[in-house]
């Protein structure tokens, strides 16, 4: 406890959107303030607090405060009831939502939530509270924030690089630039204004005319993170130097980046007195029998779904690469639930009787665990951002196959920036429950092939220099842990 002549520790409250791949990097940021002494309170909702509390119990046995006299944690989570909006009992983020109606009730509830995030703040218990890391989903935060006195950082959770792009589309809206081939979605669309030239299809983008209402939302997000006090980013200085530059100077905008924000294993398992479970360890072990590089992992994350015929043009694919694959398929990938009887082609189970090749698994899996794993030779992904920067500081080349969100975004940066990956040649945006132009098993093998054979020696040797970058951005006098220390001094140096 603090001494009268003594300030306490800044206390930051964590506010994450409620979906797997938000909640968990806010989990792993607020860890990495608590390291450096900071008090951390992260506010969501039953079944997301259960998501985060493996991490959060992780980051308050190693934290500064550990086997001190304070035995208060450095991270706690506060649990709020999610909003009864009509959705099933148990359904409290974007993974359990099968259908229109229940996003439209998803929607509800988010907007909902601003009245307990208002009650935390005002009760005197919770005080001080020197600032909130709120999701830029929730555009509403800033004044809520503000009616209390507390500054608001912004907090999207993707690549600097994407972020820059989606301003310049809400901004100005090169998409409705008069155009002879405007009905063409082959025909490309010009960014101006970035640093480099990037160039995308009409169709790997959202229309403007088709998704009037998406579009005005983001441009309400954009304008509240400009107007907040500043943003966080869960990248590095050295991977996107042109675009912290870009987004300070040209956009005026304050940024702080303080990853890569997921631990790194020999801290999270295996040997460190963490338990994984059975199911788990056997992955790894699994990993463990098989040469240096020669695997090929597939992961599409939490929200992307698969169509049965897709899903067996990918089987057909990773058969016919001739590579050794772990293959997750997450709890929402297929649609409609589809048995793999309807999916799986002749001679694939095969492939999987005892091991020998292959490794499918349905839901969870230790996704940093096996990307630092020196089986690993390459990541077929989705290119959601914590996948990309998980895959980045393993040093794991990368194979793209972007679906919707920013993740064409993020393949722009990954192929064409950093060239640390390959593309299979998506070329439709498409939300988590609409279905995908089909892409054959040949050119996914091939894909595979130029990141895993003879000519990718110059792919694999770019994402193992970027990922000694990566690692020591946040080792002591790395420009990430420099962000987080200023950042800090910032918010104390605030108070008076």
């Amino acid at each position: 406890m603090a001494t009268k002549y003594e300030q306490p520790p800044l206390h930051i409250l964590f506010f994450p959107f409620l979906a797997p791949g938000h909640l968990i990097p806010i989990a792993d940021m607020a860890a990495l303030f608590a390291a450096r002494g900071a008090r951390c309170t992260i506010l969501t909702t039953p079944v997301n607090a259960a998501i985060i509390r493996p991490a959060v119990d992780r980051a308050n046995g190693s934290s500064s405060h550990a086997g001190t006299e304070d035995t208060t944690p450095a991270i706690k989570i506060s649990v709020v009831p999610f909003p009864d909006v009509g959705l099933p009992p148990g359904v409290e983020n974007g993974t359990g939502l099968t259908d229109q109606a229940d996003r439209e009730n998803f929607s509800r509830a988010i907007q909902l939530l601003r009245e307990p995030f208002h009650r935390f703040l005002a009760d005197e218990r919770n005080h001080p509270v020197d600032a909130v890391v709120a999701d830029s989903h929730f555009q509403w935060s800033l004044e809520a924030a503000a009616e209390h006195g507390v500054p608001r950082i912004a907090f999207l959770g993707t690549s600097m690089f994407a972020r820059a792009c989606t301003d310049i589309m809400l901004r100005k809206n090169p998409m409705m630039e008069p155009s002879p081939d405007q009905d063409d979605p082959n025909a490309t669309v010009l960014l101006p204004g970035l640093p480099h030239r990037v160039e995308l299809r009409r169709s790997q983008m959202p229309d403007p005319r088709k998704q009037p209402k998406v579009i005005a939302f983001f441009k309400v997000v954009n304008e509240e993170d400009q107007r907040s006090y500043g943003e966080v980013f869960n990248s590095f200085h050295e991977l996107e130097p042109e675009y912290v530059e870009h987004y300070q100077t040209t956009l005026g905008r304050r940024v702080w980046l303080v990853g890569p924000v997921a631990r790194p294993p020999d801290m999270d398992a295996r040997g460190s007195g963490n338990t994984l479970s059975a199911e788990a360890d056997g992955y790894l072990r699994w990993l463990d029998g098989k040469p240096a590089g020669s695997v090929v992992y597939v992961s599409f994350g939490t929200l992307s779904n698969f169509s049965p015929d897709e899903l067996r043009e990918l089987a057909r694919g990773l058969d016919l690469s001739g590579r050794y694959f772990l293959w997750v398929i997450g709890t929402g990938a297929i649609t409609n639930a589809a048995p793999s009887s309807e999916w799986m082609p002749e001679g694939f189970a095969e492939l999987l009787a005892g091991g020998e090749r292959g490794l499918v698994v349905q839901g969870w899996a230790p996704q940093v665990l096996i990307l630092n794993h020196p089986a690993l030779g390459g990541f077929l992904t989705h290119c959601g951002w914590n996948s990309v920067l998980e895959a980045v500081s393993a040093g794991v080349p990368m194979v793209t196959w972007p679906r919707f969100g920013d993740q064409f975004f993020n393949e722009k940066l990954v192929v064409e920036l950093l060239k640390v990956g390959t593309s299979v040649g998506a070329k439709d945006y498409a939300s988590a429950i609409e279905t995908h132009h089909l892409i054959g098993a040949e050119v996914i093998a091939e894909s595979i092939g130029r990141v895993m054979g003879v000519d990718g020696d110059m792919i694999r040797s770019n994402a193992k220099e970027l990922g000694v970058k990566a690692r020591g951005a946040v080792e002591e006098n790395g420009s990430s842990h420099g962000d987080i220390g200023r950042l800090m001094d910032e918010l104390m140096a605030r108070r008076s």
